[in-house]
C-alpha cells in the first residue's frame, strides 16, 4: 500500500543530526497533549497524524481523559514537574524540529510548556485551542487566561475554529458585522502570535472557509463543504498535521493547504466507533484497496468537504 502524505513529506524530510545511520530520517515533532482513552482525540491523535504525513511524533503526556466518543467524564491532569521532565528528557536527546501544545490542562503546564519553548526559541510553536464548553467557568478562565500570558507569546501558529477564537480574543466584539479572520489574527497577534488558522468560518450554501492569517493579509485559505456529521478530534489532526509538515521543510502557506487536505480525506473516511460521534480516520490511505468507495466515506459525502469543529454538546457529567 501507498501512502501519498508520507511520500510527499519524504521528498521534504530533513538530514539526521546524529550521524549514526548516514542518511535522511524524519522530523521530530514534540507534542504536548492528554492521554485519550477513546482515540478520538489528545494525544493518540497526533501521533497517528504526524506519522501519516511522514514526521516522528514525540509524545508527551500532561494528562488523560475519562471519555468515549460522546461526552468528557473528568480529566486528570499531571503536575508541571512531570510534564518538564519528560520532554527536557527527550529534548536533551534528538533535535526537535517544531513543537505541538493541545489541551495541557492546567496553567502550571502551560507555564511549563512555555519556559522550555523560550529556551528554544528557534523551534516553531503550533498551538490548538480547543473548545473547552466541558469544563466548568473558572477553570476555563484560569485556563485561557494563562494561555494568552504564557503560551501565545512563544506560539508560531495559533489553530482554532472561528467561534471558539472569536469567543476567546475577541470577548467584547460589539460591531454589527462578524469578525473576520484577520481581525481574529490581529487580536493573537497583540498577545504575541504572528499567525492564526482559522477554521470552520461559516459561509452561505452549507460551506465553510479555513483561513490562516497574519494582522496584515490572508495567507493561505480553503473553502469546503460541510459534511453533516460531528466529529472528535478534527482540531487535533489538522494541527499536527501542519506541525508535522512544517517540521518536514514545508512553508507555512503549503503546508496548512496540505494539512486540510490531509484532514478532509481523514474526515471523508471518518467512522463511528461506539455511540458517540464520529471520528476521522487518520490512516484513511491504509484502507485495503478493495474498499469500495461508497464505504470509505460518510453517506452525505458526494465532493470534498470538511466539518472542523469539536462537538459542542461534548459535556462533563
Amino acid at each position: 500500500m501507498t501512502n501519498p502524505y508520507s511520500q510527499t513529506s519524504a521528498q521534504k524530510t530533513l538530514a539526521s543530526e546524529s550521524g549514526d545511520a548516514g542518511g535522511i530520517q524524519p522530523a521530530c515533532v514534540m507534542t504536548f497533549n492528554a492521554s485519550d482513552p477513546s482515540g478520538a482525540a489528545g494525544l493518540y491523535a497526533d501521533a497517528l497524524a504526524i506519522a501519516s504525513v511522514g514526521a516522528h511524533a514525540l509524545p508527551v503526556v500532561t494528562g488523560s481523559y475519562a471519555r468515549d466518543t460522546g461526552e468528557i467524564f473528568e480529566h486528570f491532569c499531571l503536575d508541571e514537574d512531570a510534564v518538564a521532565a519528560q520532554a527536557r528528557a527527550v529534548l536533551e536527546d534528538m533535535p526537535v524540529h517544531v513543537i505541538k501544545v493541545g489541551f495541557v490542562g492546567s496553567p502550571e503546564n502551560l507555564g511549563a510548556i512555555a519556559a522550555m519553548a523560550s529556551d528554544y526559541e528557534d523551534v516553531p510553536v503550533v498551538a490548538y485551542m480547543p473548545s473547552l464548553s466541558w469544563w466548568d467557568d473558572a477553570s476555563i478562565d484560569g485556563y485561557l487566561d494563562a494561555f494568552s500570558e504564557l503560551l501565545l507569546p512563544q506560539t508560531t501558529v495559533l489553530v482554532g475554529h472561528y467561534s471558539t477564537l472569536w469567543r476567546w480574543l475577541l470577548p467584547d466584539w460589539s460591531a454589527q458585522e462578524k469578525p473576520q479572520p484577520r481581525d481574529i489574527a490581529r487580536a493573537a497577534d497583540a498577545l504575541g502570535t504572528p499567525y492564526t488558522l482559522i477554521t470552520g468560518i461559516p459561509l452561505p450554501d452549507q460551506w465553510i472557509d479555513n483561513v490562516l492569517a497574519s494582522p496584515n493579509e490572508v495567507l493561505a485559505s480553503e473553502k469546503f463543504e460541510r459534511i453533516e456529521a460531528v466529529f472528535v478530534g478534527a482540531g487535533d489532526t489538522l494541527s499536527a498535521a501542519l506541525a508535522a509538515l512544517l517540521a518536514s521543510g514545508s512553508d507555512l502557506g503549503s503546508a496548512t493547504c496540505e494539512a486540510l487536505s490531509y484532514l478532509d480525506r481523514c474526515l471523508l473516511g471518518g467512522f463511528r466507533p461506539g455511540m458517540g460521534h464520529t471520528l476521522p480516520d487518520r490512516l484513511f490511505w491504509a484502507q485495503p484497496e478493495s474498499l469500495d468507495a461508497d464505504e470509505a466515506q460518510p453517506a452525505s459525502s458526494s465532493a470534498p468537504q470538511v466539518f472542523i469543529e469539536e462537538p459542542a454538546d461534548v459535556t462533563k457529567h
